[in-house]
């Protein structure tokens, strides 16, 4: 059982990390050190941090005594995130309600939370003879159905869309959309999209302002263990700092496996790259999408934003992604580690995310992006996170895996992390997220393969102008 006065070390300081610092300093734990590779934080390249802004925007940190006081401005945060409760699986159903009831709090969370309700889609699926709208169990259809089933359930205020002009008239008038044929559809109007940098920004203040010591720019080297009991006792840093700790809580997203690959953590993480695109648009073309719900296809994974502050729409694919291996383990590819086109994304996946525009958007297709992104998560093979003490090691522990739906439980997920770690957390739960877990399945939200990331595939600048469909 670790004491209140354990010194509490935790490496990364992304949605897992600073959400389990928060809650744990809300239990009364007072010693507790926030380490992060970036010497800017948010971190710029980091799962959340999906939509490119200069560096101008940060802060290098060089004396934590003054972190609070260096953080950018909350105004300048303005990552989005599809806060949705449209799960198959009735736990993350019912924590994402949670979530939201925390979410809606604008003394605590500002404008960082909007409910512009979420239109899941999917494949129309054979009829049950008892219930039109009952989940099946064909492949393709089972998340979409799944999720409406648990939404309904769950007292969420949803809307069957039963046909395609049912799915057209959620959209503002004069929003020319795609046909929606032949697709099951539902409103979610209980979610919505969220400003992650933003939510990060105002949890890392209230972490620093509970006593924590945050420190940016510490990149772990590797785990310091007792020669005797092989448990972990600290870290060790490239800098040549090193940090003691009764318990170290590894936090490190999509880093994580490449971080620490004497773990052999192969069987439980994998960093992924899913492709972002952006489209710039003027102010009064955003004005015309600004009342759109967010959209997300479960059959192809993709999701469109309406336009944030700056007038950009954001879309992406949630797939098996794109894998990047450096000495046999796949590792993130960002604008941090390589400056020069870091950001670029594969042809095939700008390709693929032209046209799934144009399924929700045909105007929009026409338009050149303006940015791309290679988004990396930690994947489980099943979707489900590791949150989870390492098997022999009494003092090391992984909040990690997030699989790409993750940060929407930013103001709860932290609570599981902590229940854990005093051995409150609900044996069920214990099992779901351990790290050495058998897995029943694949991630039943993803679609194909995983594929290679090839260098001399990435798109350029030419290939950001629109094609015509043909």
């Amino acid at each position: 059982m670790t004491a209140t006065t354990d010194r509490i070390l935790v490496v990364g300081c992304g949605c897992f990390g600073v959400s389990t610092a928060y809650h744990l300093l809300k239990r009364g734990y007072r010693n507790i050190t926030l380490l992060d590779r970036s010497p800017e934080l948010p971190a710029p390249d980091a799962a959340s941090n999906d939509i490119n802004r200069s560096t101008s925007n940060y802060v290098a940190l060089v004396d934590p005594a003054t972190y609070a006081s260096l953080l950018p401005p909350i105004s300048m945060v303005v990552w989005l995130i599809v806060v949705r409760s449209s799960y198959p699986d009735k736990f993350y159903c019912d924590l994402t309600r949670e979530a939201i009831s925390l979410w809606r709090n604008k003394a605590e969370w500002g404008d960082a939370y909007h409910e512009s309700g979420v239109v899941v889609l999917g494949p129309r699926s054979p009829i049950s003879s008892n219930d039109q709208h009952s989940p099946t169990n064909d492949e393709d259809s089972y998340y979409a159905y799944g999720s409406y089933t648990n939404d309904l359930a769950s007292g969420a205020n949803v809307q069957l869309l039963e046909s395609s002009d049912a799915i057209r008239s959620v959209f503002p008038e004069g929003i020319r959309t795609a046909a929606f044929e032949g697709q099951f559809a539902y409103l979610n109007k209980d979610g919505g999209w969220a400003f992650a940098g933003k939510g990060l920004q105002i949890m890392l203040r209230h972490v620093v302002e509970l006593g924590a010591t945050v420190l940016p720019g510490k990149q772990v080297k590797g785990l310091v263990r007792d020669g005797s009991s092989g448990r972990t006792t600290g870290v060790d840093c490239y800098d040549g700092s090193k940090y003691e700790a009764d318990l170290v809580i590894v936090a490190t997203g999509s880093w994580t496996p490449s971080a620490f690959p004497d773990l052999h953590l192969d069987e439980s993480c994998l960093a992924t790259g899913q492709c972002v695109s952006m489209i710039q648009l003027t102010a009064e073309e955003a004005a015309k999408y600004q009342d759109c719900p967010v959209v997300l296809d479960f059959k192809s994974g993709f999701y469109v934003f309406p336009p944030n502050e700056d007038n950009i729409v954001k879309m992406a694919i949630h797939s098996a992604g794109w894998v990047h291996p450096i000495n046999g383990i796949s590792t993130p590819r960002t604008s941090s580690s390589d400056p020069e086109n870091g950001s670029a994304i594969p042809k095939a996946g700008l390709n693929e995310l032209r046209e799934q525009i144009r399924q929700v958007y045909p105007d929009l297709a026409e338009k050149p992006f303006s940015a791309t992104r290679l988004c990396w998560y930690n994947d489980s093979p099943d979707g489900d996170w590791v949150i989870s003490k390492y098997p022999g090691d009494e003092g090391l522990v992984f909040a990690t895996a997030g699989s790409g739906h993750a940060f929407k439980f930013l103001p709860i997920i932290g609570s599981i992390v902590a229940d854990l770690i005093e051995d409150k957390l609900a044996a069920p739960l214990v099992s779901k997220f351990a790290i050495n877990r058998p897995t029943a399945g694949p991630d039943r939200s993803r679609q194909g393969q995983t594929r290679k990331l090839e260098i001399d595939q990435l798109c350029s600048a030419v290939d950001l102008a629109p094609t015509r469909a043909s």
